[in-house]
């Protein structure tokens, strides 16, 4: 669909990941105690994504005809539970590779069906799960425009990078998402069980240090609040196969994107040990020659009386 046209591909400039849709909206749907058995729908995307130029979508065909509002799809008791779910995934979507698409409603989570013969219910804005989701999403349209890491590399292997797609129990991925400048990479967690992972250890790509610049569990966004204040200084502990990573809390249901700022590491010193006085070897077959001793100068001896003169 996206190929050049004179390799026998039709030329669009883009293509809708509807697999992407349907896998990820599959698995954000499960009760958070069963995603762990379908944790291949959340990974199965990056064997394919460079094989078109996606963009990826949540689409009317989603909020219609009885299958429910985006928020309406997430599990949960209460409608916190459900807001972070919804949080969550978007999330998750903004720092996938492919370009971007919400409908109508979706950025301020919209809890009807959609009606065509019905305007938004701007109204909802009023209440605070609202015009928080709203901010939420204001705010990963703000990151993506000012990062580059999440648009320059979309369409190209070296933009993303997994640390971690195998925790398949614990319902987390860890990944990269970069350009070809280091500083520019973002370190992305995203932990889609409601379990607050404290003191985890994940690997990062190079020494230096680690920022949490948005956590969809931020209090402004509705959410628990928890997450990282401080800048994480990396250590050499190998974690997820690498050398070096930082210890930090991961919020439940939350997506966590880091800034990384590589610092140059200090090479050790070595000591300066004092050289030892050098020893003249003796020869032990010639006999040592015996120390002459210089006679001493005679020292002529002052009179005692002042000098005469005629």
């Amino acid at each position: 669909m996206t190929g050049d046209v004179k390799e026998g591909s039709l030329g669009f400039d883009y293509k809708w990941n509807m697999g992407w849709m349907n896998d990820f909206l599959g698995y954000m749907q499960y009760d958070p105690y069963f995603r762990c058995h379908h944790y291949g729908e959340l990974t199965f995307s990056m064997l394919y994504a460079y094989s078109e130029d996606f963009v990826l979508v949540f689409s009317h065909d989603e909020v219609v005809h009885g299958k429910g509002s985006m928020a309406g799809k997430m599990p949960g008791e209460t409608l916190e539970a459900k807001y972070s779910n919804l949080r969550a995934a978007y999330g998750y979507m903004m720092t996938h590779p492919g370009k971007k698409l919400l409908f109508m409603g979706q950025d301020f989570g919209q809890i009807s069906e959609w009606n065509e013969n019905e305007s938004l219910p701007w109204d909802l804005l009023k209440y605070d799960k609202h015009s928080q989701t709203k901010a939420y999403v204001k705010a990963l349209n703000e990151l993506y425009y000012n990062t580059p890491a999440l648009y320059e590399k979309d369409f190209h292997p070296d933009g993303f990078q997994w640390i971690n797609c195998t925790s398949s129990k614990d319902n987390i991925v860890v990944f990269l998402r970069q350009t070809d400048r280091p500083e520019e990479t973002l370190l992305v967690t995203c932990n889609f069980a409601p379990v607050t992972h404290e003191k985890f250890q994940v690997g990062v790509p190079f020494a230096g240090k680690y920022k949490e610049i948005l956590n969809s569990e931020d209090k402004k966004f509705g959410g628990s609040g928890i997450g990282n204040s401080r800048i994480k200084a990396s250590k050499k502990k190998e974690a997820d196969g690498r050398e070096d990573s930082i210890e930090i809390t991961l919020a439940p249901l939350g997506v966590q994107i880091f800034s990384c700022t590589p610092v140059k590491e200090k090479k050790a010193e070595a000591k300066k040990v004092p050289a030892k006085p050098a020893v003249k070897k003796v020869d032990a077959k010639k006999p040592a020659k015996p120390a002459v001793k210089k006679p001493a100068k005679p020292v002529a001896k002052r009179a005692s009386g002042a000098a005469k003169t005629n």
